[in-house]
């Protein structure tokens, strides 16, 4: 199990890394003018390529924290429910993530640049919480 945790880990840790800088390009997309359009097309490019990216290391963390919690943690208190809670909610972001690239494809975003910072810092909040879950095991 030591090895299946490690990659858990790896995995996770990557695919945030996603999440941290996908809405970071649509910050950026926010803020493109009108007729700037190599800009937005090369910041829509980057965002594409990071959502695939994210997306094909969402798939290991995901498989890998099952496998843990079958295998391992079934028997392990309320912090798991809860951290598996948020991990529903990443992945939600995740696909949120996708949505919003797709009103940007569509020239279809209402959201200010404002906005998008803020969304940029809910997967931030969500790691932080997840990670104090596993390591505090508060309850």
């Amino acid at each position: 199990m030591p090895w299946i945790k490690a990659f858990h880990i790896v995995f996770v840790a990557s695919w945030f890394a996603g999440l941290f800088y996908l809405p970071r390009i649509f910050v950026n997309l926010a803020m493109v003018p009108a007729d700037s359009h190599a800009e937005r097309e090369r910041l829509l490019m980057m965002a594409r390529k990071l959502y695939r990216f994210a997306s094909m290391l969402m798939v290991p963390a995901v498989g890998l924290g099952l496998w843990l919690w079958l295998g391992y943690f079934r028997d392990t208190g309320g912090w798991l429910h809860a951290k598996l809670l948020l991990v529903v909610l990443a992945i939600g972001y995740h696909h949120a993530c996708r949505s919003l690239l797709r009103k940007f494809e569509q020239f279809a975003n209402q959201r200010s640049e404002r906005w998008f910072r803020v969304f940029n810092e809910v997967s931030v909040l969500l790691f932080a919480a997840i990670v104090v879950l596993v390591v505090v095991k508060p309850f």
